[in-house]
C-alpha cells in the first residue's frame, strides 16, 4: 500500500520537476535574446558619459551629451547593416567562421575610423543642404538631430527585416527631410541629390557586371578545363594581383585620402606597383599550395581561402575610414554648433566623437551583425570562395571605375548588386553555356533534366521540368531581391519624411 501511494507521489513529483527545467530553458532562452539589446542600452548611456566628460561645464553639454547617445545609437545601426557586406561573402564561401569574420572586421573597421577617418567631414552630407538657409543655430542643430535620429531608427528596421541599405543615403534622406522641414524646399540641392539617386541604379549595375565578368573569367580559364590545377597556377596569382593592385587603389583612393591628398593618377600607380609585386609572390604561394591537389574545384577552393581573408579585412579598413562619418559627421556639427553658437560648413571632428563612432560600429557587429552577414553570404545566392572572390574583387573596382568617372557610388549596393550579378550569371550560365555542356560531355557526366541525378553543384543545377519547381530552385532567391531592392529604392525617401517629421516634433517642443 505504501508503494502504490508514494508512485503518484514521484509521478506528480517527476512532473514538477520537468516543469521547473521547461521554465529555467525558458527563462534561460530569453535571457540571451535580452543581453544583445542590453549591451547596446549599456553603449549609449557609457558614450552619453564620454561625452559628458569632454563637455561638462560648457555652453550646449546638456545637447552634446544626449546627440552623443543619438550618434552612438546610428555607428551601432551601421555595424549591424553596413558592415555585413565587407565579411558576408568570405563567410558564405566558408572561407571564415562567423566568429572570425566578426572579429576581423571589427578590428580593421575600428582602424580603419581611427586612422584613416579623417578630422574634417562635410556637416551638410557633402552640400546637400545650404547651412545658411536653416536659420539660427538652434534650428540647425534640432535639424541634425532629427537626421541622425531617423537615419538610425530606418537603418535599424532595415536590419530588422533582413535588407542590407545603404547608410550613406539613410544620412542623406534624415539630412534633406530636416533640411526641407526646416528651410523648405528651395534649400535642397537638387542636382546633387540627383546625382545620388543615380547611384541606386549605378552602383548594382556596374557591381554586377564586373562580378559577372571575373566569374566568367575563371569559368572558362580555370574551372571547365580538364587541367585544373595547372590552369589555376596560371591565373590564380593573375587574379590575385588584380584584386592586389584594385585594393592598393582602392584604399589609395577611399581611405588613405583622408590622410594625405592623391590623385586617382597616384592612386593608379600605386595599384600597378602592388599588382607587379603581389603576381610574383602569389605566383610562388600557388605553386606551393597546389603541389600534390587533386584535379577538382574542391582543391581550387582552397586556393581562394587566404585572398577572401584578407579582401574581407581591406573592406572593413576602408568602410571603417569612410562610413564613420554618417555616425559622427551630423554629430560633430552639434557638437560645433553648441559649443559656437554658429553655423558653419566643414567642422573638425573632436578625437572622443571619432572613439565613439568607430567603438559603436564594431559593437553593433559583434551584437546585431550575424543576421546580415548570413543574409549576404549565404541566403541570397550560393557562395563558394571563386564566386566570393568575384564579389569582393568587383567591390574594389567599381569603386574605382565609379571615382573615375565621377559617378556616386554606394558601397553597400556595390557588394550587394556583386551578389546579384554572381548568382544571376550562374543561372544564365547553367542553361545556356555550351562550353559548359561540352565540358560535361567530355568528362562523361550525363546533363539531366529531370532533377534525380547527383551531381557537383557546378555541373548540375536548374534541372527540373516543372515550371513551380524551376521558379522555385532559381539560384537567387527573388523573394531577398525583391525585399532588398525596395528598400534601397524606399531609403532616401523613407528617411526624409521621418526626420521631417522628428524635426517638426522637436521644433514644437522646443
Amino acid at each position: 500500500m505504501t508503494e502504490t501511494a508514494t508512485t503518484p507521489r514521484k509521478q506528480t513529483l517527476d512532473k514538477d520537476l520537468d516543469k521547473l527545467v521547461h521554465v529555467e530553458e525558458a527563462t534561460s532562452t530569453v535571457a540571451r535574446g535580452l543581453v544583445a539589446p542590453g549591451l547596446a542600452l549599456l553603449f549609449l548611456a557609457l558614450a552619453a558619459i564620454f561625452a559628458g566628460t569632454y563637455t561638462f561645464g560648457e555652453p550646449g553639454a546638456i545637447i552634446i551629451v544626449a546627440a552623443a547617445a543619438i550618434g552612438a545609437y546610428m555607428a551601432l545601426n551601421i555595424g549591424a547593416n553596413d558592415v555585413a557586406n565587407n565579411v558576408g561573402p568570405a563567410v558564405g564561401a566558408k572561407a571564415m567562421t562567423l566568429g572570425g569574420a566578426l572579429l576581423i572586421a571589427a578590428v580593421f573597421e575600428t582602424a580603419g575610423a581611427l586612422i584613416a577617418g579623417g578630422d574634417v567631414v562635410s556637416t551638410i552630407s557633402k552640400g546637400i543642404i545650404d547651412p545658411a538657409a536653416v536659420g539660427t543655430p538652434e534650428a540647425f542643430v534640432r535639424a541634425m538631430m532629427a537626421a541622425l535620429i531617423s537615419s538610425a531608427l530606418w537603418i535599424n528596421l532595415a536590419t530588422w527585416i533582413g535588407a542590407p541599405v545603404s547608410t550613406t543615403h539613410s544620412v542623406v534622406g534624415g539630412v534633406v527631410g530636416a533640411g526641407v522641414a526646416a528651410a523648405g524646399i528651395s534649400s535642397v540641392d537638387w542636382h546633387t541629390m540627383a546625382q545620388i539617386a543615380a547611384s541606386w541604379v549605378v552602383s548594382p549595375v556596374i557591381g554586377g557586371i564586373v562580378a559577372a565578368i571575373f566569374l566568367a573569367f575563371i569559368k572558362t580559364v580555370i574551372i571547365y578545363q580538364d587541367d585544373k590545377i595547372t590552369a589555376a597556377r596560371r591565373w590564380v596569382p593573375v587574379l590575385i594581383a588584380v584584386m592586389a593592385g584594385a585594393f592598393a587603389s582602392y584604399l589609395a583612393t577611399k581611405g588613405l585620402n583622408h590622410l594625405m591628398k592623391i590623385r586617382q593618377s597616384d592612386a593608379l600607380l600605386i595599384g600597378l606597383g602592388v599588382f607587379a609585386v603581389s603576381w610574383i609572390g602569389a605566383h610562388v604561394l600557388v605553386r606551393r599550395q597546389s603541389e600534390g591537389m587533386e584535379n577538382r574545384n574542391q582543391s581550387l577552393r582552397r586556393l581562394f581561402h587566404l585572398p577572401l581573408v584578407i579582401s574581407a579585412a581591406l573592406l572593413s579598413f576602408a568602410h571603417g575610414a569612410n562610413d564613420v562619418a554618417n555616425a559622427v559627421g551630423p554629430l560633430a556639427a552639434i557638437v560645433f554648433t553648441a559649443q559656437q553658437h554658429t553655423v558653419d560648413a566643414t567642422v573638425a571632428i573632436p578625437l572622443w566623437v571619432m572613439i565613439i563612432g568607430a567603438a559603436g560600429i564594431s559593437l553593433g557587429l559583434v551584437l546585431f551583425g550575424p543576421k546580415l552577414i548570413r543574409m549576404v553570404g549565404e541566403q541570397i545566392t550560393k557562395l563558394n570562395p571563386m564566386r566570393a572572390f568575384c564579389v569582393a574583387l568587383s567591390a574594389a573596382i567599381t569603386v574605382i571605375i565609379a571615382s573615375g568617372l565621377g559617378l556616386p557610388i554606394s558601397s553597400t549596393h556595390t557588394a550587394v548588386g556583386a551578389i546579384f550579378g554572381v548568382g544571376f550569371f550562374r543561372e544564365w550560365y547553367t542553361a545556356h553555356s555550351k562550353r559548359r555542356r561540352a565540358y560535361l560531355e567530355r568528362k562523361g557526366i550525363e546533363f539531366k533534366r529531370n532533377g534525380n541525378g547527383e551531381a557537383d553543384e557546378e555541373e548540375l543545377e536548374l534541372q527540373t521540368t516543372s515550371r513551380e519547381e524551376i521558379a522555385r530552385r532559381k539560384l537567387v532567391r527573388r523573394v531577398h531581391v525583391r525585399t532588398i531592392v525596395a528598400a534601397w529604392v524606399t531609403t532616401v525617401p523613407a528617411a526624409a519624411v521621418l526626420s521631417a517629421g522628428i524635426f517638426l516634433f522637436l521644433d514644437f517642443i522646443a
